[in-house]
């Protein structure tokens, strides 16, 4: 009876033992799950996380070639003494008023208004002066320049028939500030916003002091010419101020 009695008590602690072992090694291994992670594993998963949050798609690349730089309907063509008009004698077909008896292309007018009404909201008051001018417009504006100040000095400010940005409708000289197509524009309040905001509605100013060699003409700040907005802000981002060189065209020094 008392063998029977030790036997059963041994399996009991037997039993007991057991218990107590299972229950510690689920213990611990709970504390292992609930353990944090050091705070360098913390810092590595934040950064992690950051980084994919952060990253940007690659930008593409600027398509230079998806409108026509000949083409004289295109927004990009490129016109200068070097490359002119084809035809020579090329007129735009959606000319629209802009003001002050002035027409422009209806896209490139639709700007011009949308530039004027920002520089009213600044306080400022913006004009069109000379936009669209047909080739036999541009043979008389040439020529009075020839007669007054004579050939050379004509080729710098003024361009030959069949070369002119204005024939292509895209172009505008405007005035401000108590200043007209004169070199004071550029230093009046309406010339200096003109400088920093044209980029934002499709506009350049076409020639500046700088890029004379390039351009062929001496500095205009009157003189604006619209490309459309996908190309001024690509222009303005990558500081490109002439369309010679952005599109690689070479200078165009003369005729």
């Amino acid at each position: 009876m008392i063998k029977k009695l030790l036997t059963l008590l041994g399996i009991l602690l037997l039993l007991g033992v057991g218990i107590v072992g299972a229950k510690t090694f689920v213990d611990r291994h709970r504390e292992k799950e609930l353990i944090p992670a050091t705070p360098t594993e913390t810092l590595d998963n934040e950064t992690a996380k950051i980084s994919e949050q952060t990253t940007e798609p690659e930008k593409p690349n600027f398509n230079k070639t998806k409108l026509s730089n000949t083409d004289p309907a295109s927004l990009w063509v490129v016109v200068n003494k070097k490359r002119p008009l084809n035809p020579l004698k090329y007129a735009p077909g959606d000319l629209i008023s802009v003001g002050n008896s002035q027409q422009m292309r209806s896209e490139a007018g639709a700007a011009l208004a949308l530039l004027i009404n920002a520089a009213a909201k600044a306080g400022l008051s913006i004009q069109p002066l000379s936009g669209y001018r047909s080739y036999d417009k541009q043979v008389s504006v040439y020529n009075n320049e020839v007669n007054s100040y004579g050939q050379a000095v004509a080729d710098t400010e003024s361009a030959r028939p069949g070369h002119s940005e204005h024939q292509t409708g895209l172009s505008v000289d405007i005035g401000g500030g108590g200043c007209g197509i004169e070199d004071c524009f550029g230093n009046t309040a309406e010339g200096k916003w003109v400088a920093t905001n044209a980029h934002t509605y499709g506009f350049i100013v076409r020639y500046t002091a700088p890029k004379q060699a390039v351009t062929g003409y001496r500095a205009e700040p009157w003189h604006v010419r619209y490309v459309g907005t996908e190309l001024s802000e690509e222009m303005h981002i990558q500081g490109a101020s002439t369309l010679e060189e952005f599109f690689g065209l070479g200078a165009a020094p003369s005729y």
